[in-house]
Parts: structure tokens; sequence; C-alpha cells
């Protein structure tokens, strides 16, 4: 089951009240988005659904259950329109009609930026975060070009190829979409890349605003990436990486997967070259990937979608749309001090499993200077996130 079967009628714009219920519903414990749609489609609307949510929980077996409080939504939202974000709904006209056939769509899309960028074609481009130079030039060129075919280029604000490559598409559309909050840049050195996304293109997250990305995010950011692309072209990708993850989802949801090969050698060029040999198409250039997928559809006009937003107050209603109010977020880390707080938090942790806030107090630090820390060493594999919060290093 899909979400376009859960939708008896075309495209509604939620009302205020249900918009509220339905970001409390999605926020509650154990609900994810394919529960959610689930909970939508047999109860009608969200308020019924948080009735129910009690009674469903206990049949289930869990017992103690409570309902996400209003104040937490209450404080979201004003954190939303403190950022400038503004709340994009399935069922509201802006909502990007690809992510229509994922039965784990996302409900509720917090964006900032030009939500004009949803109704046009996209292709997605990933890959490493230690990119080579070939490989960032390549997402570059490509990149360019495609944005002068008119498309829009996705990726996840990524070190390397995805940076490389929403640098490249910012004056012809660019989304980026976060594995955190949309209020919350990571890797922070984005910061004015970000900054820019949001003034000139679009980024969006489902994820609560101010929640800071974890391991365990990335592949959901992944799964919306791949949602929303004609196809997926990846550039550079080891062979087990996120990159592979996001072409995965590409082809269980009948996209197009295309990708760069590399020397075999160079390890950051095994997945793509993986990719190829199971019948990826090979890009040499844009013209391959054009050429793959055939003539672009017409955009929509941008005065057609000014008019939609109009003429759809409801999803602004949680939050501002005025541009002026982009989030400035934590200055961009020093690349020497990270690699020090590296070292540092990898000589106090070992096997035996250490609470995160003990590894904060020995480091004498802030919580927001080791919370990116962490993520960056538990993405490159080097610790792992244990239940109970504690934290070991890999060997």
């Amino acid at each position: 089951m899909t979400l376009a079967d859960t939708q008896q009628t075309p495209c509604i714009p939620p009302s205020d009240g249900d918009l509220f219920d339905r970001l409390r519903l999605l926020r509650s414990r154990r609900v994810g988005p394919a529960t959610y749609h689930r909970l939508i489609m047999e109860h009608r609307t969200a308020r019924a659904a948080l009735d129910a949510l009690p009674d469903v929980a206990r049949a289930a077996g869990v017992t103690e259950y409570h309902i996400c409080p209003e104040a937490v939504i209450a404080a979201e939202i004003r954190a939303a329109r403190a950022a400038g974000a503004v709340l994009v709904a399935a069922g509201d006209p802006l909502y990007p009609a690809a992510l229509y056939d994922m039965a784990d769509a996302p409900p509720l899309l917090w964006t900032l930026g030009d939500a004009s960028l949803l109704a046009r074609p996209m292709i997605a481009m990933v890959g490493a975060r230690n990119a080579s130079s070939l490989g960032t030039r390549m997402a570059r060129k490509l990149a360019a070009d495609l944005t002068d075919a008119g498309y829009v280029v996705v990726s996840g604000l990524a070190r390397g190829v995805d940076a490389a490559a929403h640098l490249a598409a910012l004056d012809g559309g660019t989304v980026a979409v976060q594995a955190g909050g949309v209020d919350v840049i990571y890797p922070s050195e984005n910061a004015e890349l970000a900054h820019a996304i949001a003034d000139r293109g679009l980024r969006l997250s489902e994820m609560p605003m101010g929640l800071q990305p974890q391991a365990r995010h990335f592949p959901a950011r992944n799964r919306i990436i791949a949602g929303l692309s004609h196809a997926v072209v990846v550039v550079e990708a080891a062979a087990k990486s996120g990159s592979l993850i996001t072409a995965r989802n590409a082809l269980d949801r009948h996209r197009d997967v295309l990708a760069v090969p590399g020397h075999p050698f160079d390890a950051r060029a095994a997945g793509c070259n993986m990719l190829i040999r199971d019948g990826a198409t090979l890009v040499r250039s844009a013209a391959d990937i054009i050429d793959a997928l055939g003539p672009v559809a017409a955009p929509v006009p941008v005065q057609t979608v000014l008019d939609v937003i109009d003429q759809a107050p409801a999803s602004r209603s949680a939050g501002a749309c005025t541009a002026a109010e982009v989030p400035q977020g934590p200055p961009a880390r020093d690349l020497s001090s990270a690699a020090r707080l590296h070292e540092q938090i990898l000589s106090r942790l070992g096997p035996s499993p250490m609470a995160e806030d003990q590894l904060i107090r020995d480091l004498s630090a802030k919580p927001m200077q080791v919370a990116p820390a962490l993520v960056d060493l538990e993405l490159d594999g080097k610790i792992m996130r244990q239940p109970g919060g504690l934290l070991s290093r890999i060997a």
C-alpha cells in the first residue's frame, strides 16, 4: 500500500487545527510514517487517530502509553516561526507528487526556501564525503549541466560530492534534504552553503525542529532523496556507503540509477563500479543522464506555484513565510579543532561502553560542540552507540 492508496480525494489542504493534530500524531512515541498513514486511513482524521492511539498501543502490548504533549508541538511550531520554516503536509498542493508512491512517505515536511522547486523534475546526486578532486569536479559539471537542462539537483548537504553538486546547482535549482531538523546545519562547515540554499534553493526535513542528526537518521533522509527524484546519480561511493543505500532506495521505488565509473584500485569508486556491473547506466556526462531519462517535462510556471502558495495559507500557519528569517546556525568549525576533538573523544573511549554525559564532562566541553563530532565518528565507523545513551570505540 502506498500513500496514494490512502487518499480518497485530491489534494485538500488540511485545516490549521488538523495540522497541529497531524504533527502531534507523528511525534507520538512509536508512530513512524507507515504507522501514521495506517492510522489516518483507519480513523480518517488525525484527531480521531490521536483519540484511538492509547487503545491501539494497549492492544499492541504497550502499557502506560502517552501521546506527545501539546506543549512539545507548540514549541516546535514556535521554533519553525523563528527559523522562517514552512510546513508542507501530504495532501497540500505543494507536497511533492513523487513521494505519493512511497508507503513510508514523510507525512509532513518542514521547508526553508523556495518551495516552488518541489513542482519541478528532480535528479538526485550523491557520493562520497571524502570525494577525490576528480569526483568533486565531475559532480560540479554534472550538476551545472543538469540544471541548464531544466532539472533540480537533489542531495543531502553532506561533505564532498553533495556539497559540490549543491554549489554548482544554486543558480539553476537545488534541494537539500537534511537528516536533522531543517534549522540544524550539519556538517557545520557547510553553514555558508546551507544559508545560500535557503536563500536561493530549498532545504527540507521530516525531522522535528532543532533535532541534531545521528547516524540512524541518515538512511531515512536517503529514502526521501530517492523518492523525490526521477533518477539517482552516484558519482563516487565505497562498496559499503550511504550512497548505495540511496541507490537501493531508488531501485525499490522504480527510479533509474546511474553511476560514474572509477579506477578499480580506488576504493571510492568500488560502489559505482558495482552498480554499473549490476546494470546501472554508465555516466560520462550529463548527456548520458538526459539520454537515459528522455526530455525533461515542462516545469510548472513559478507564478502558478506562487498562486498556489497564496491560496493555501493552512500549511503556512505553522511557520512564517518570510525568507528574511533564515537561521544563522552555528559558525563553521575549524577543521584542526575538529580533528583534535575527534582525537580526544577516541582517546577516552574504549570497547567498554561509556555514558555520553560522562564523556562530555570528562572533555569539559559543551554538548553542542561534542554532538557533531560524535556524529562524524559514528558515520566513519569509529564509535558505536548502544542502548541507554552509551558509547564505545570500535577496534
